[in-house]
This record gives C-alpha cells, sequence and structure tokens, in this order.
C-alpha cells in the first residue's frame, strides 16, 4: 500500500470512529421523531394510570409528537417495569411508576433485575400520603390516644392493611418502631373488604391512600387521625401530620418517570423538562390536587436520589419483618 492510500485509509478511520462517536449525540439532539410508549405497570384507572393521562397531552405537544399510554400490569408492577428494561434505551419506551413497586416489591420479591441498577431516572412528577384512620367507635381521636389506647388493649389495636408486605403494612411498622404503637396485624386481600370491617368495628385501625379515605373521612364514616406525609393534606388541613407527634416519622408515596439504564443524557433532560412543564400548569395541577397528589417536580438526580433513600429505607423495615426473599 502507497504512503498516500495508508494516510487515506487513516483519514477514513478517523472520520468513521468520529461518526460512530457523534451519531448518538445527534440522535438524541433530534429526538423525538416518532411516538413515545408510556408503561404503566398497573391496571387502568389506578392512580399512576390517572397521572399519566393527565400529563401525556401536554408532554406531546412539547415534544411534537404522540405519546400514548400503555398499561401491563402484574407481579406488583414487573410484568410492565421489565418491559421497558427490556427496550431499546432511545426514550421512546419509558415507564411512570410508583414508589411502591420500586422500593417497596421490589425488596419483597425476587425480581430479574435490580432496581437502582436498571433504569435511568426521568422525573418525579407527585407525591402522595396516606391517612392513619380508625373506626369510627373507637375511644380515641389522636394519635397519642391512639398510642396510648393500644399499649393497654392486649395485644394492641386491631391494623388492617391489604395485604403482608404492601406499603400500608410498613407504614403501620415503621411506626411501631418509632412511637412504639402496638398492634396485631391483620391482612385482607384488597382494601374494601378492610374498609368495610373497620366501618363496623370489626378492626380498629388501617392506613390507606388519602384519596381513597377522604370520602369516607369527610362523612363521618371514619375518623381521620393523621396523614403520613411531611405537611397536612391541603383538602384536610385539621387533620395533623404523623411527624407532628412521632420525630421524624413520614411515609410517602410517589410517582416518577423512569427510561431504560443506558438512555442518552440529551434525551432525559428533554424528557425531564417536558414533564415538569406538564406538571406545573395550573389546570393540570388542579385536577391533581383533586387527587390528594402534590406536585415536586425536579431534576433526574433528585429522582435517583429518592429512589436510592426509600429503597433503602423500605428494605430495611422488611428485612426486619422477615418478608425478603432475596437473601
Amino acid at each position: 500500500m502507497s504512503r498516500y492510500a495508508r494516510a487515506l485509509a487513516f483519514v477514513c478511520a478517523l472520520c468513521t470512529a468520529f461518526w460512530l462517536q457523534a451519531a448518538p449525540d445527534a440522535s438524541a439532539q433530534d429526538y423525538p421523531t416518532r411516538t413515545i410508549r408510556v408503561v404503566v405497570p398497573y391496571p387502568a384507572g389506578d392512580l399512576a394510570d390517572v397521572i399519566a393521562r393527565l400529563l401525556i397531552n401536554d408532554i406531546s405537544k412539547q415534544l411534537g409528537q404522540p405519546v400514548f399510554v400503555e398499561n401491563r400490569p402484574g407481579a406488583s408492577g414487573l410484568v410492565g417495569l421489565q418491559t421497558v428494561v427490556q427496550s431499546e434505551a432511545d426514550g421512546y419506551t419509558i415507564a411512570l411508576a410508583q414508589m411502591g413497586s420500586l422500593a417497596v416489591a421490589s425488596n419483597v420479591n425476587r425480581w430479574p433485575f435490580k432496581v437502582l441498577d436498571a433504569f435511568e431516572p426521568i422525573g418525579i412528577a407527585y407525591t402522595n400520603y396516606m391517612m392513619l384512620v380508625t373506626a369510627p367507635e373507637l375511644p380515641v381521636k389522636t394519635l397519642p390516644e391512639l398510642i396510648e389506647y393500644a399499649k393497654k388493649t392486649p395485644g394492641g389495636v386491631r391494623a388492617a392493611t391489604n395485604g403482608v408486605g404492601g406499603f400500608p403494612h410498613l407504614a403501620i411498622e415503621l411506626l411501631r418502631k418509632q412511637a412504639g404503637l402496638e398492634y396485631s396485624h391483620i391482612p385482607y386481600r384488597g382494601s374494601s373488604p378492610v374498609l368495610a370491617d373497620l366501618m363496623t368495628g370489626r378492626v380498629d385501625v388501617t392506613v390507606f391512600g388519602y384519596t381513597g379515605l377522604h370520602p369516607y373521612v369527610s362523612d363521618g364514616r371514619l375518623k381521620g387521625i393523621a396523614v403520613t406525609g411531611a405537611q397536612r393534606a391541603p383538602n384536610s388541613p385539621d387533620i395533623p401530620t404523623i411527624g407532628e407527634t412521632v420525630k421524624d416519622y413520614e411515609a410517602l408515596g410517589w410517582f416518577g418517570f423512569f427510561a431504560p439504564k443506558g438512555t442518552p443524557a440529551a434525551v432525559i433532560a428533554k424528557l425531564n423538562a417536558a414533564v415538569n412543564r406538564a406538571a406545573a400548569l395550573p389546570e393540570i395541577e388542579q385536577q391533581a390536587r383533586r387527587q390528594g397528589l402534590d406536585r415536586l417536580t425536579g431534576t433526574p438526580a433528585d429522582l435517583g436520589r429518592i429512589l436510592k433513600t426509600d429503597y433503602e429505607k423500605w428494605g430495611g423495615i422488611i428485612r426486619g419483618l422477615d418478608l425478603e426473599v432475596n437473601k
């Protein structure tokens, strides 16, 4: 090969290497050029599904491409989330997931991937809290009274939840650890029978999502004792937080968008900006508040820190209850 040919080959190799390195970045800058799929790993009508459908129209307008929701429920979120993990890391398949799956269910069950390593956080959209409520005839009105009553009752209060290892169960267990609430756990299959038995006094207390409990507390069928978030609920400002009695107590759910690991940073940044702008629209924020949601937009790094903190926090509670399968 002549000196000229060798030089030409070297230049071509450099150009090829440069193109291969630059191509993903160029593709990311052009993103999106086609339809985006938002996988919701829960059934239609679930609060996560409501949130996704609340936001996607404005996200679509901002990005200039269609955005649609695909419900893929099953195995506490695993079915849908695994779909996203196995998708191309190009920003065209993303997930809207909640804390209960990523930080709780993944700690309890044997999942085929490590949550903290499988996703690129896009951004958190909302937080929501639960409410601690009692049967209407239980002779307590405040959390200190409930704790004292439980201590005097053999076996403690009868605490009903929608299942062993679910977020309500863990929230009550956290209260036991931090405040000494004595209770006997009575797990049910689903929340409807819990509420039915609570209203008739067959069980004493439960913790459940604020949105679902608010109507029962408003009309007096249940007594609202405290909410689990750091702030009082805007729709029920007269109900204190647990943290007002128990220092540093917080059991807060959240909903965030995630992409497969390796999705380009430029794509993540575009999606994050679109989610934040959509959630900040006054008409969307008003609808979200009616669902008992608080907007908590932030950066991808913010969501990553929240996920890691909650994964470790609730993982510790789960291991204390000997619920962990993945030992």
